[in-house]
């Protein structure tokens, strides 16, 4: 299963903690370096427009992470049926897949475009967004949403790349643009003084570039399926199992996301310094949750491969090794941020003060990340078998049921005569709650095993 100096990798052969690993760090470095574009983005602002720059980016995240669920719902889909149908070897039904992703593209970059232009401002404002940073905001967050296409093929299409098990392809590209994206940073906002539209435009040309390198690497794989128009033809048989597969994931990241959106609106209360602090946070909190993320991604893919090949052992085996390099890297990357924590912090911003709160929110935060390298991968193995319904509900109650209550609740109960607003502290406390009491859910519901009766396809003779 090899193309042209990519090797894609067949997880249904070979010892699985180093079939994981191998796939798996390829990825990681690609999720770094797609972390950087929002990093790269506060760190510009940050430094060459303001502290008010920084809290502009960071009050319009939420909003964009709430409209993103379509993209991150159909590239579970495919990612999940794409693995299966690889490891049944049914060359049709990957050829169909693949096309009827690219229709669900279309579909889904249309809607959040029109939805999302729309709404920005209005939801800004119902956030309780401060005036001195709302203009900026809105404008940070239109620019984004008109390059929806871009965003959505590069998304949903490295959602197929990883079902077939080619996760350097993702890595290289991102890379490139990663590069384009700090280049166009710098030149829009300190060349030319664009402020956070710049920025926003940087963003959308770089993931644009993406997901034409993307479509290219698709077409260029005929090894594994046919690649052509005729195939991205809506067939309700496989766009439909995409949706079907993806809603849940769609609907869990929706609840997350709106339950951010919430809490953010608590934390707009605090001010414009709490919120550059928690922009800061979140940017530094994405590196410490990336191995958490790609080794849960890691194993959506291995548990599809295999249960479609038939290897339910194997599956098993797989998780307890993955899960053990989850943990050991989760805990490594921890330990660094808590070590060198205020010199990265010292990267967005020189207001010592910022600095000093953002280390310690993250202390605060720090244990929880062990906590969710447990959920993220075991969540993944039972989503790769095709339960997607299980970590849904999973993620609903230790979201909406737990973790926004708990903020809401544990601030009310904190405000003094002294300090009205309430400490800010507790937003950080039930989030921490909230990942706890959600690892020990997603054990419980993995050892039931009720995702070992999911298998989606039937395996086929090569």
């Amino acid at each position: 299963m090899a193309h042209k100096g990519f090797q894609t990798v067949d997880m249904t052969v070979g010892t699985p903690w180093k079939q994981i690993l191998r796939f798996t760090m390829p990825m990681l470095l690609g999720n770094i370096a797609q972390q950087l574009y929002s990093t790269v983005d506060s760190i510009v602002v940050g430094r060459y427009v303001g502290d008010n720059a920084l809290a502009a980016v960071g009050s319009a995240a939420p909003i964009v992470n709430l409209l993103l669920v379509l993209f991150i719902g159909v590239s579970m889909g495919a990612t999940i049926l794409v693995s299966q149908y690889l490891g049944a070897r049914d060359r049709e039904g990957l050829s169909w897949t693949v096309g009827n992703c690219f229709l669900l593209i279309l579909i889904t970059s249309a809607i959040m475009t029109g939805v999302g232009v729309i709404v920005a401002r209005p939801m800004l404002v119902l956030l309780r967004t401060p005036e001195s940073i709302l203009d900026w905001s809105a404008s940070y967050l239109r620019i984004l949403f008109w390059g929806s296409l871009g965003m959505g093929f590069y998304n949903i299409l490295s959602g197929v790349l990883r079902g077939l098990g080619d996760s350097m392809s993702a890595l290289v590209y991102l890379i490139v643009s990663t590069v384009i994206n700090i280049v166009l940073d710098i030149y829009f906002v300190a060349k030319l003084g664009m402020g956070v539209s710049g920025v926003a435009l940087a963003t959308i040309i770089a993931q644009g570039l993406s997901a034409l390198l993307c479509i290219n690497r698709l077409r260029r794989m005929n090894d594994l399926f046919d690649f052509g128009i005729r195939f991205c033809k809506g067939q309700k048989k496989y766009a439909g199992q995409i949706i079907r597969l993806g809603l849940p994931s769609g609907v869990t990241q929706a609840i997350f996301s709106m339950s951010i959106v919430l809490v953010q609106s608590l934390t707009n209360t605090f001010g414009e310094q709490l919120i550059a602090a928690n922009v800061i946070v979140q940017r530094v909190d994405g590196f410490a949750m990336l191995p958490n993320f790609s080794f849960g991604t890691a194993m959506t893919t291995y548990a599809g491969q295999n249960m479609g090949a038939g290897q339910k052992d194997r599956v098993i085996r797989g998780a307890k090794q993955g899960l053990g390099l989850s943990l050991l890297f989760s805990l490594t990357i921890t330990t660094i941020i808590l070590v060198f924590g205020k010199h990265l912090m010292a990267i967005f911003t020189s207001t010592g003060e910022l600095v000093a709160l953002s280390m310690h929110i993250m202390r605060i935060l720090a244990s929880g990340y062990v906590v969710m390298a447990v959920i993220q991968t075991l969540s993944g193995v039972m989503r790769g078998a095709g339960d997607t319904v299980t970590p849904m509900w999973i993620s609903v109650i230790q979201t909406f049921f737990l973790r926004m209550p708990l903020a809401y609740l544990m601030v009310s109960l904190s405000r003094t005569e002294q300090n009205p607003v309430g400490n800010p502290d507790m937003l950080y406390f039930s989030l921490l709650i909230a990942w706890l009491l959600g690892a020990v859910t997603t054990v419980i519901f993995y050892r039931r095993g009720k995702w070992k009766e999911k298998k989606l396809v039937q395996k086929k003779d090569a």
